[in-house]
């Protein structure tokens, strides 16, 4: 068959039964495998999407350009259709984003801007409001908005969701998948929970990331947000094609689990996928051996391939920098609170205790630093010696508030933060940082912390 252009190579990828690494589960696992569409990624199906809903109702018009922050994977499919229809297209980058996806957008001709990876969301250095910016100031000019656009769901709604029905005779029962603007998992399953109302969804969200606990308690929380190294799912917004009414549970997965298992899927399944896909496994497999049945079929996205990740999860290097392979020489947070023998504690103070009540406090328990709370949130942070100069400044500080003269909160960080990351981070204006693990306890570590470990 000839096509007329590349977009018309988008979709109907082939589903791949996994065997080595489905050892013991007591269903069938599937992988419908993404990276055969022709941006390599499951991003191809919406930006195809988006970009003719645009032409349909007139917002994009000939020789106009197409802006959209992205993660890699959705301006690479947009960029492909650009070039299929004559658009120019300008793309907003995180930095943390793998320097492979930012060469691959420039190599089919689209201009990238990277932006901050640790900002809020509206600020105005973020990728997110640097390309609203951008459609703003350019003429003849386009955002998608990948995240609120419903063409992002309705691409997976048309297209993923019967072609996952037709490969499995309808027997899939399980459906899993990573979940960021949210199109590849709520499109995908609202259109399977039609066909079969018992079918079970199971969302990939990433430590770092508000989705999971905002589906349980409908609480966003902003302590769940801090940085972490996945590329492509979780997110510190809610966008509007997540609907958690078709997701029936979300299961967490750190950077290291997720990274892990997109080598070993290479190396055991010769499946060369990114680093999410990994994640979306890891997760797969851990509901799989606790809930799948014998007869069951669940089936996972695997959404981009492992060429995006060539100087991360597949450099042994960068891996055991990060502390993320056995022989490693680094150790992470959880490794420095686990040293703690279960004997650590982390001491607080209330927003309204007075100063001197908060000195006493650290003076007693022989700490230098602690978080300020405001009912459970932390909402700000005093140190000894943020104290001292103070004091020295105004002898009567003690008897006021401690809400009137903290300082910033104590950033939040994932627990397999690895010992070069908190080095970086823990410097004369940021003295110690939060972790919270599992089960949402919070922990401190400090400088002194970082030191022992290094010197251990």
């Amino acid at each position: 068959m000839i096509y007329n252009n590349i977009v018309e190579t988008i979709g109907n990828t082939p589903m791949v039964r996994l065997n080595k690494l489905a050892k013991g589960i007591a269903g069938t696992l599937l992988a419908k495998v993404e990276y055969f569409n022709p941006g390599n990624s499951t991003k191809d199906r919406m930006a195809l999407k988006m970009i003719e809903d645009a032409e349909k109702d007139g917002r994009l018009k000939p020789g106009g350009t197409i802006i959209e922050g992205t993660s890699g994977n959705t301006g690479m499919g947009l960029a492909l259709t650009a070039v299929a229809k004559g658009y120019k297209c300008i793309f907003t980058m995180a930095d943390k984003q793998s320097q492979e996806k930012i060469n691959i957008l420039r190599a089919v001709g689209a201009e990238v801007v990277v932006c901050p990876t640790n900002v809020e969301p509206d600020d105005p250095r973020s990728y997110y409001s640097v390309a609203r910016k951008l459609n703003k100031d350019i003429p003849n000019s386009i955002y998608p908005n990948q995240y609120d656009n419903p063409s992002n769901a309705k691409a997976h709604y048309e297209t993923t969701g019967p072609e996952i029905w037709n490969q499995t005779g309808g027997k899939i029962t399980h459906y899993v998948a990573t979940v960021g603007t949210g199109g590849s998992m709520c499109g995908t399953a609202k259109f399977l929970k039609e066909k079969n109302p018992n079918l079970i969804a199971v969302g990939i969200d990433t430590y770092g990331s508000v989705f999971k606990k905002y589906k349980e308690t409908g609480i966003f929380d902003r302590n769940e947000i801090y940085p972490y190294l996945t590329e492509g799912f979780g997110e510190d917004i809610l966008p509007k094609n997540v609907d958690f009414g078709v997701i029936d549970q979300f299961i967490k997965v750190t950077d290291k689990d997720g990274a892990i298992m997109a080598r070993r899927m290479a190396r055991e399944e010769g499946l060369f996928v990114g680093w999410s896909s990994g994640s979306a496994l890891h997760g797969a497999l851990e509901y799989s051996r606790e809930h799948l049945k014998k007869d069951d079929t669940l089936v996972i996205l695997l959404p981009d391939h492992g060429t995006r990740y060539l100087n991360k999860v597949y450099n042994d290097m960068w891996m055991k920098d990060h502390g993320f392979l056995e022989e490693r020489n680094f150790s992470t947070a959880r490794e420095i609170i686990m040293s703690r023998n279960g004997k650590d504690h982390l001491f607080t103070v209330s927003k309204k205790s007075t100063i001197g009540e908060a000195i006493r406090t650290m003076n007693k328990e022989g700490v230098d630093q602690m978080p300020v709370l405001e009912g459970n949130e932390f909402v700000g942070s005093v140190t000894t010696a943020s104290l001292i100069e103070k004091i020295i400044s105004d002898p009567n500080l003690k008897d006021k508030m401690v809400g009137e003269i903290m300082d910033a909160p104590m950033q939040v960080i994932a627990i397999d933060t690895t010992l070069d990351v908190l080095s970086s981070m823990l410097n004369k204006n940021n003295r110690a940082l939060l972790v919270r693990d599992e089960k949402e306890k919070a922990h401190i570590i400090t400088q002194h912390d970082v030191l022992r470990a290094m010197t251990a």
